[in-house]
C-alpha cells in the first residue's frame, strides 16, 4: 500500500520547518524516552516516572473501556499499537497538525502503517469547564477502540457521544470513574438553542454550524449517558443500531427503534435536569496488569525524532522533500543505528529518493537482519520501481514480494506488510492471489481504523461479488461525522444499492486514485 492512502492530508511548508526547528531544539535540551506497553508506544521528552505514569494511565483506560463493552482481546492487537508522541504543549500540537489546527488541543489518525495520536504534555485551559489533554487523548481513543472492535457502523451522535462518555474518564484512588459529566460542553446543552432530536439524528450529510456541530458532541454525551445507564433504553438503541445497518435512515430507525424520537427528547431534557447524574467505577483489580517498559532513545533516535514525528505526521509531495533535506545529516551521522536507519529509509521512499532509501535500508539490515521496517520498505521500493517500468516479468515481482514475505515472517500480526502484499497486485495489474486477498482481511481484522484499508477490501469484495459483504464494509465510513461532504463511501453505497456496476467502477477507480 502507498503512503498516499494514510497521509493524505497536507500543512503549511512555514508551519512544517518552524515545528521541526523547535522539536530539533527541544530534543538537544533533554532525553527523549520510549514507553511500550500492549496496545500504545508513547514518545516523549519526559522522566521516566511521567511516561511510565502516562503509558500505564492509557493501559488502564484502554482496560476500563474494554469492560464496559465487554470486549476481549484482539489476538494479534499487541503488534499493532498506537503511537503516542507527547509535545509540550499545545502550540507545538497546533504546529505539527499545520493548516486548520488553529483550536485542536491533539490529534489521531488511524493507519494501517500504525495509528498515531499527538498530544500535549500541558493543557491551556484552567477550570472546571476546560478541555484537558487527557480528555482529547481517550476520546481519540475511543473512537480507535470502537472502529477496532464493533463491525457495524453508528451514527454521529453516538460516534462523538460514545468518545465524549469515555473522554471525561477519571482516575480516582480505586479505579478509573467513567461517565463523569461533560462540563466542557456545559455551555452548548444549558445556554445555547437546544439541537433538535431530528437534526442530531439526521443522517444526511447536510453541513452543520459549528453551533450544530458543538451540540451533535454535547447532546450526543447526554444520550449516550442516558442509555448507558438505562436498561430499557440499551435493548431500544441496539434495535436501532440493528436497523441502521440494514439500511434504514438514522431517524426512521429511531423512531421505530425508541417508539418516538419525540417522547425520547423529552426525557433527555428530564435526565439533564437532575441534580446528579450516574457513574461507574471500574476498579483497578478488575483491569489487567500494566505492563510497560521505558527506555531511553539511542543518539541517532533522539536525533532522528523531530523528524520522525513529522514523518509520521503526515507528509506530501512538497513537505516529504523537506523532512528528507533536514533528516539527512542527521541519519548520516549515525550509520549503525538500525532504528534511526529505518526510519530514515521511509523518509527518503516518501520523498522519491530510492538509492538513499534502499542504502539506508541496507545500513539497517546489516545491523539487524529482521528489521520490518527495513525489510518492508526495501521490499515496497522493488514494487515501485516495478511499476513505474510496467514489469510483466514474474520474477522480477516474485523478487520484490520477498522483501514483503521477510516482513511478514518478521512479524505476522503486523498489517502493514499483508497490505502491502495485497497491493503489490493491484500495482502489476493482476488478479491478487488468494493468499494475498487472505492477508487483507487479516490486516483489515487487525486495523479497521484505516480508511484506505476499509475501501480497498470494499472493492476486493465487490470485485469478488461480495456485494453485501462490501455493504457492510463500507457502512461505518459513510456515517463517519469526520468524512467529507461528498463522502465516497456514502456514494459507493448509492451505487451499490442502485445496481449500476459501471458507476461503481468509476467510484471505486475515483476512490483509488485518491489513495494511491
Amino acid at each position: 500500500m502507498t503512503k498516499g492512502g494514510r497521509r493524505a492530508r497536507r500543512w503549511m511548508a512555514a508551519a512544517m520547518l518552524a515545528c521541526v526547528g523547535a522539536l530539533a531544539a527541544t530534543s538537544a535540551q533533554a532525553e527523549w524516552r520510549e514507553a511500550r506497553a500492549r496496545h500504545f508506544i508513547l514518545y516523549g521528552n519526559m522522566s521516566e516516572d511521567a511516561i511510565r505514569t502516562m503509558a500505564t494511565r492509557l493501559e488502564q483506560f484502554d482496560g476500563a473501556i474494554r469492560y464496559l463493552y465487554h470486549k476481549p482481546e484482539v489476538d494479534g492487537q499487541e503488534s499493532n499499537p498506537v503511537t503516542v508522541y507527547v509535545l509540550p504543549n499545545e502550540a507545538a500540537v497546533r504546529r505539527l497538525y499545520g493548516k486548520g489546527g488553529d483550536h485542536i488541543a491533539g490529534f489521531y489518525e488511524g493507519r494501517v502503517s500504525g495509528s498515531v495520536a499527538f498530544t500535549p504534555m500541558r493543557g491551556e485551559n484552567d477550570g472546571p469547564n476546560g478541555l484537558q489533554p487527557q480528555q482529547v487523548l481517550f476520546h481519540e481513543y475511543a473512537h480507535h477502540f470502537l472502529l477496532g472492535n464493533f463491525q457495524v457502523a453508528y451514527p454521529a451522535w453516538y460516534t462523538e457521544g460514545a468518545a465524549e462518555f469515555a473522554g471525561t474518564a477519571r482516575f480516582e484512588r480505586d479505579g478509573i470513574m467513567l461517565g463523569v459529566a461533560a462540563q466542557h460542553r456545559a455551555y452548548g446543552l444549558l445556554d445555547a438553542a437546544k439541537l433538535p432530536i431530528e437534526t442530531l439524528f439526521d443522517s444526511s450529510r447536510r453541513k452543520l454550524s459549528d453551533m450544530e456541530t458543538d451540540q451533535v458532541y454535547g447532546r450526543g454525551w447526554l444520550l449516550t449517558h442516558y442509555l448507558m445507564f438505562d436498561a430499557t433504553r440499551v435493548a431500544n438503541f441496539n434495535r436501532y443500531v440493528t436497523l441502521l445497518n440494514e439500511g434504514k435512515s438514522s431517524i426512521d430507525a429511531g423512531n421505530e427503534a425508541f417508539g418516538s424520537l419525540k417522547q425520547l427528547d423529552r426525557e433527555l431534557g428530564r435526565y439533564l435536569g437532575q441534580s446528579k447524574i450516574p457513574g461507574m467505577l471500574v476498579r483497578f483489580e478488575r483491569l489487567p496488569k500494566a505492563d510497560v517498559s521505558v527506555r531511553v532513545l539511542s543518539a541517532g533516535e533522539q536525533a532522528m525524532i523531530p523528524y520522525r514525528m513529522q514523518s509520521d505526521r503526515g507528509v506530501d509531495s512538497k513537505t516529504a522533500g523537506e523532512v528528507y533535506a533536514h533528516a539527512s545529516a542527521a541519519a548520516a551521522a549515525f550509520p549503525q543505528d538500525a532504528v534511526a536507519q529505518g526510519w530514515f529509509a521511509e523518509m527518503a521512499y516518501d520523498a522519491g529518493q530510492d538509492q538513499a532509501a534502499e542504502a539506508a535500508a541496507d545500513r539497517a539490515l546489516a545491523v539487524k537482519p529482521d528489521s520490518q521496517q527495513a525489510l518492508l520498505y526495501k521490499g515496497m521500493l522493488h514494487v515501485r520501481r516495478a511499476a513505474r517500468d510496467k514489469s510483466k516479468d514474474p520474477a522480477r515481482w516474485a523478487e520484490a514480494r520477498s522483501w514483503i514475505v521477510r516482513a511478514n515472517r518478521a512479524d505476522p500480526n503486523a498489517a502493514e506488510p499483508l497490505a502491502v502484499f495485497y497491493n503489490s497486485f493491484r500495482l502489476a495489474d493482476e488478479r491478487p492471489r488468494e493468499s494475498a486477498v487472505k492477508g487483507l482481511e487479516r490486516a483489515f481484522e487487525l486495523v479497521p481504523q484505516d480508511k484506505g484499508l476499509r475501501f480497498m477490501l470494499a472493492g476486493q469484495q465487490i470485485s469478488a461479488g461480495q456485494i453485501e459483504q462490501a455493504k457492510h464494509t463500507l457502512r461505518p465510513l459513510a456515517y463517519d461525522p469526520h468524512m467529507p461532504p461528498d463522502n465516497p463511501a456514502a456514494t459507493l453505497l448509492a451505487l451499490l444499492d442502485s445496481g449500476n456496476q459501471d458507476a461503481v467502477k468509476a467510484a471505486l477507480a475515483a476512490v483509488s486514485d485518491k489513495t494511491e
